[in-house]
């Protein structure tokens, strides 16, 4: 593939998010022999290079200055461009997070191309990227390309799968002079509040438990919680919850929250508008729990429950801990 494919890797912890791998894994099976280089923009990111070549890029181009510790849209557009000039490539993927949704399109209109935003599916048909994304709040799909070149499109997390990393994997990391203006940054973090996270991150978790307005108050995600600690999964909520204060922001699932696409998604007391259904259409699996037998949620689930979920919780949770031992 003429020019190969960059993936925008994110880092986070002193680690690659998971994101970076999935999309690498996705680029490396799209390319076939092309080259697939991971562009790593922060401060401390060069030292992840190893690991982005293990998970399937032949080069790593890393933007590492203090200057880029905190996000700042005005000086990574500086060091995507440079990374752009430097690697010419055909195909540039961000994953569908915060720096992707506010970096792409800023990318895109600087490069006069086009963005397809919020894919879940790749595939190549000859030079041209066809990126499938759901559309009409999740209800239907649509395949897009763009005609231009850099060929840009952002990836939602879970859609795509890694390659077993594989240490032995040889390629290069290059750190990159960017040549910052830091007096462009129009924007300066002066502080950060952090809302404290406990076990699986909502947009990594492989089984997500979320919670509707109809368990009737805060106090129902009692039962969510343990069901969701017996699996090991996230708890998401409904925008509705989250309006009336039962569950933080960050939890929220759906068009104006996040998006995940996880191997099992359950649904408690979710009547499953289409803004909700945005948010978790991707899922692999979809189990409801709803007393009422009409609620849209059922038509997009794999499995059913119709009944009181304070009939259903508890021994549901109860068989999960017998089956795994707990």
């Amino acid at each position: 593939m003429a020019n190969g494919i960059l993936v925008v890797g994110e880092v986070a912890g002193g680690a690659l998010v998971p994101i970076t791998a999935e999309m690498l894994g996705a680029a490396r099976r799209l390319a076939g022999d092309g080259k697939v280089t991971c562009a790593l923009i922060g401060a401390g990111v060069e030292a992840q290079g190893n690991d982005a070549v293990a998970a399937g890029a032949d080069e790593v181009l890393a933007v590492d200055d203090a200057a880029l510790a905190e996000y700042n849209t005005d000086l990574y557009l500086q060091a995507m461009l440079k990374l752009v000039e430097q690697a010419s490539p055909s195909v540039v993927l961000f994953g569908q997070t915060n720096l992707g949704r506010d970096l792409a399109p800023r990318l895109a209109f600087r490069l006069n191309t086009g963005v397809i935003m919020d894919t879940v599916e790749l595939a190549m048909e000859g030079d041209r990227l066809h990126a499938t994304r759901p559309c009409y709040g999740g209800n239907a799909r649509a395949v897009n390309f763009v005609k231009a070149d850099p060929q840009i499109a952002t990836v939602r997390a879970k859609s795509q799968d890694p390659l077993a990393p594989d240490s032995a994997r040889s390629g290069t990391t290059t750190k990159v002079d960017a040549a910052l203006d830091t007096s462009a940054a129009r924007v300066k973090v002066t502080d950060r509040k952090g809302v404290p996270e406990e076990g699986v991150r909502l947009e990594d978790a492989d089984i997500v438990v979320s919670g509707g307005r109809g368990l009737g108050g805060p106090e129902g995600f009692g039962p969510i919680e343990e069901l969701a600690k017996a699996l090991g999964a996230a708890v998401g909520a409904s925008r509705a919850v989250c309006d009336l204060g039962w569950r933080p922001v960050s939890e929220q699932v759906g068009l104006t929250g996040k998006v995940v696409s996880p191997t099992l998604y359950i649904a408690v007391a979710i009547s499953g508008a289409s803004q909700h259904m945005a948010g978790c259409s991707g899922s692999k699996n979809i189990v409801a729990i709803n007393k009422d037998p009409d609620a849209n949620i059922f038509k997009a689930s794999r499995f059913g429950i119709v009944e009181d979920f304070a009939k259903v919780m508890e021994p549901l949770t109860a068989a999960i801990k017998q089956q795994r031992g707990g």
